[in-house]
């Protein structure tokens, strides 16, 4: 089981990017996605999530701003970013869990990550 993030970059401040995480070796329909971003020295961030009933939730410093979106048939999970700033710099992570109690993250069934994609915002 592998999940690809992609689409990171260098984008100005305002700019735009758009995140792609392709799972291969396993079906992922059933399961929440979720994005997570990090810096050195920071533990990472919850940024982002989608059920499989595609309901979305945010974390303050993005709404409004990003939109995660999901494509069963395709086994990816996007993140648009728009209104980008400097402090959106970060290593983003996407997510896929099936777990019977999501919130707590306790009895999972699967949980895995992606590599990380670097994306930089520039002042």
């Amino acid at each position: 089981v592998q999940l690809q993030a992609s689409g990171g970059g260098l984008a100005q401040f305002g700019g735009s990017l758009r995140l792609s995480c392709a799972g291969s070796g396993v079906t992922l329909t059933l399961n929440e996605w979720a994005w997570y971003r990090q810096t050195p020295g920071k533990q990472r961030e919850l940024i982002a999530k989608i059920t499989r009933d595609s309901g979305t939730t945010y974390a303050d410093s993005v709404k409004g701003r990003f939109a995660i979106s999901r494509d069963n048939a395709k086994n990816s999970v996007y993140l648009q970013m728009n209104s980008l700033r400097p402090e959106d710099t970060a290593v983003y992570y996407c997510n896929a869990y099936l777990c019977l109690d999501a919130d707590s993250r306790s009895r999972c069934l699967y949980d895995y990550w992606g590599q990380g994609t670097l994306v930089t915002v520039s002042s």
